[in-house]
Formats: structure tokens, sequence, C-alpha cells
């Protein structure tokens, strides 16, 4: 039986290629997609992929995951990491593997990005990667599943 992931994108990942490319890196958000999709066809899972710059549809979207056959989430909360107790909340009541990552090192950039509401309800958080953030969150679900 193939493994299901679902990928959800927050705000400001559809503009990847636009962004600070020192901080982000050179990829455009359909070449991240692109690679995700790619990766997980390597690795035999079946994966959707969601993208949203509010918050509600997030947390919608995490909400539908609780009725849904889904093994496991990776999520970029993007800046709602910080102060999302919202979305934290929605993480929180899920039975399954969530995996946050982020392009960049938080931990090296601004004293706010350092805070994460979201990471302490995740099963792990991955950073500082660039897109292989994302690759390497696939990589623990094929660990998981052995």
């Amino acid at each position: 039986m193939q493994m299901k992931i679902l990928i959800i994108h927050g705000p400001n990942i559809n503009i990847l290629g636009r962004r600070d490319k020192s901080v982000y890196g050179n990829f455009t958000y359909e070449e991240l997609n692109n690679l995700i999709y790619e990766k997980s066809r390597e690795l035999g899972f079946e994966v959707d992929i969601f993208h949203s710059n509010c918050e509600g549809q997030i947390i919608d979207k995490l909400h539908q995951v609780m009725d849904a056959d889904i093994d496991g989430i990776i999520i970029n909360p993007g800046a709602y990491t910080h102060y999302s107790i919202a979305i934290r909340d929605a993480i929180e009541v899920l039975k399954i593997p969530v995996i946050e990552v982020h392009l960049s090192n938080v931990f090296g950039r601004e004293d706010f990005r350092e805070k994460s509401v979201t990471a302490p309800v995740c099963t792990g958080q991955i950073s500082g990667f660039g897109v292989n953030s994302y690759i390497l969150a696939l990589e623990y679900f094929k660990l998981m599943n052995l």
C-alpha cells in the first residue's frame, strides 16, 4: 500500500524565485513542487500538495486531514510558524506524524524567527537545507515506514 503524504506550503512559498535568493535559494515554486513529486515517486509515495497564503485555509486543510486517509504531513507554515496558535492547535489534534520544514535556517536569522509555536506539536523540524528540507522530510517518512 502506498504511503500518502500531504505537503502544505504556507505564505509566500508561491513566490519562490522572486524572494531573496541568498535566503531562499534559486528554485521557483514550480521547481520545488516538481522536485517533491519526483522524490515522492522515487520513494513510492502518493503526494498531494496544497498551498495557501491564508491562515484559515491552512487550518481548514489540517481539519480535513482528520477524516482523510493520510499517513503524514510536511508543513512549511512560513511566517505563521512564529505566531499562529490556531495552526498549532490544528496540528496538535492530528494522530499522524507532522514534520515542520523551512527553507532557510530560522536559527541563523532574526531573533523572532527562532521561536516556533508549531514545532512543539510536530514530530520534528527540518530547517536550513533549502528545498532539500522537504526531501529530508520525505526521507524521514520512508525510514518510518520500514
